[in-house]
C-alpha cells in the first residue's frame, strides 16, 4: 500500500512542535538573526521596505512580515515593539491598508510629543529596520454581511482604523451607503486627504466630511472640507440625516470618543467606540493604597488614582502590556482581592477576576494582583 504525500510531509508548525523541546528559541533567534534579521524560531518580525511622508507629522512604514506573522482583518490593532536606548518599547498601532497576497502591512504612524516610539518610528526608523509584532486584535472589523448604513467617525489618529476599513469597503465593491466624517487640526494635518476626495468624487455611495479645527476657511476651501464644526448632536444630525439608521463606528482621543458615544450611541442602530488615550482621570480617589504582588513577593504603595499600569511603571516595574488602551489584553493579570474602576466605564469591581487590564483601572481599595 503506497502512503499518499501528505501522510508524509511535516508541516514547518509539526516540524517546530518536534523540535521545541531541543531548541532555547532565544538561542536560535540569535544566530538566525546573523544571517536574516527577520528569521526567527516563533516571534513575529517584519523588515520595513518602506517609508513616506503621511501628513505633518504622520510617517506610513510599510513593513514585510516573516511567516510567523498571521495577518489582521481590516479595523485591528497590533502591538509593536521596538529597542530604544537599549530598552524594548511596545506601542499598538493599526493597518491603514488591507490584507495583501505579498502580506505586507502598511502603518500610519504620528509622531506624539513626548511619545518615545511615535518619535523613534517617525523620526528615525529606516528601511531595513526589523520591528517585532504581535498578533492582531481587536472587533471594530466588518461584519460578515456589511448592510445597512454605516457611519465613521475620526478623529485625529482615529482615522487610521478606519481608513482599513474604508479601503475594505472600496474594494468589496461599495456594497453599502459609507459615510466618513474626520477632524483633523489643519489641512496639513490630515492623512489620505487625496485618496479620500476621489474616492467620493467617483462613489455615489461614499459620502465624506473632512472637518479641520484650527484653521480658517480662507486658508482652505477644498471640496468636502468644513472648518471649526464640532461634534454635536445637532451638526451630526444635519450632516446624516439618517443617524437612526445608522451603524457606527468611533475611533479618536478619549473625548472625542465619549462625545460620539453620547450624541450617537443612543440614537444609532449600532454603536462601537475605541479611544487611543484615557479618559481624564478625576481626583475623586486619593492617598495611597496597599498593592500586594503575589507572585513577585513585593508589596507597594501606590497612589489610588493614577492607572495601576502607569503606577506601577513609576515604580520601576515594566508588566507586560500593549495598546494601553484596555483593548489588546497583554497587561490583563488576575486580582485576588480589593476594589477597582474602570476608567473607560466608570464601573467599580470588587469581585475576583482573572483578567484585570490594569491599563485602564485603577485601585479604589488595598488590592493583592497576580503580578
Amino acid at each position: 500500500m503506497r502512503l499518499s504525500e501528505t501522510a508524509v510531509t511535516t508541516t514547518p508548525g509539526a516540524m517546530s512542535r518536534l523540535l521545541k523541546p531541543l531548541i532555547a528559541p532565544d538561542v536560535f533567534d540569535f544566530w538566525a538573526s546573523r544571517f536574516n534579521p527577520t528569521w526567527s524560531w516563533e516571534r513575529p518580525l517584519a523588515r520595513v521596505i518602506e517609508r513616506r511622508q503621511e501628513a505633518r507629522d504622520s510617517v506610513t512604514l510599510v513593513l514585510q512580515p516573516n511567516r510567523h506573522f498571521t495577518g489582521f482583518k481590516p479595523g485591528q490593532h497590533i502591538n509593536v515593539t521596538a529597542e530604544i536606548d537599549g530598552v524594548r518599547v511596545t506601542r499598538s498601532y493599526s493597518p491603514t491598508g488591507i490584507p495583501r497576497a505579498d502580506r505586507r502591512i502598511a502603518l500610519t504612524v504620528k509622531r506624539i510629543d513626548g511619545g518615545r516610539m511615535s518619535t523613534q518610528l517617525c523620526d528615525h526608523t529606516q528601511v531595513g529596520d526589523v520591528l517585532e509584532l504581535s498578533p492582531a486584535f481587536g472587533e471594530m472589523t466588518w461584519p460578515q454581511a456589511a448592510d445597512g448604513r454605516w457611519l465613521l467617525l475620526a478623529a485625529g489618529s482615529g482615522i487610521t482604523p478606519l481608513m482599513s476599513l474604508t479601503r475594505a469597503w472600496a474594494a468589496a465593491s461599495m456594497p453599502t451607503e459609507l459615510t466618513l466624517i474626520y477632524w483633523a487640526r489643519t489641512a496639513a494635518d490630515l492623512c489620505f486627504a487625496d485618496e479620500l476626495r476621489a474616492l467620493a468624487a467617483r462613489e455615489p455611495r461614499f459620502h465624506l466630511q473632512l472637518v479641520l479645527t484650527r484653521e480658517t476657511a480662507s486658508l482652505d476651501d477644498v471640496a468636502c472640507t468644513e472648518h471649526g464644526a464640532h461634534l454635536t448632536t445637532e451638526w451630526l444630525q444635519q450632516q446624516v440625516p439618517g443617524l437612526e439608521q445608522s451603524r457606527v463606528y468611533a475611533c479618536g482621543p478619549a473625548s472625542f470618543v465619549d462625545d460620539a458615544r453620547q450624541i450617537a450611541g443612543s440614537r444609532a442602530e449600532q454603536f462601537h467606540a475605541e479611544a487611543f488615550t484615557l479618559p481624564a482621570v478625576t481626583d475623586d480617589i486619593h492617598g495611597t493604597v496597599r498593592v500586594e504582588l503575589r507572585a513577585t513577593g513585593r508589596t507597594l504603595e501606590l497612589p489610588a488614582g493614577q492607572p495601576l499600569l502607569s503606577a506601577l511603571e513609576a515604580q520601576g516595574i515594566r508588566p507586560a502590556h500593549g495598546c494601553r488602551m484596555g483593548i489588546c489584553n497583554t497587561c490583563a493579570c488576575g486580582k485576588f482581592a480589593g476594589t477597582t474602576q474602570d476608567l473607560n466605564t466608570g464601573e467599580r469591581h470588587s469581585e475576583p477576576t482573572a483578567a484585570l487590564r490594569i491599563c485602564i483601572s485603577r485601585a479604589c481599595s488595598d488590592l493583592t494582583l497576580d503580578l
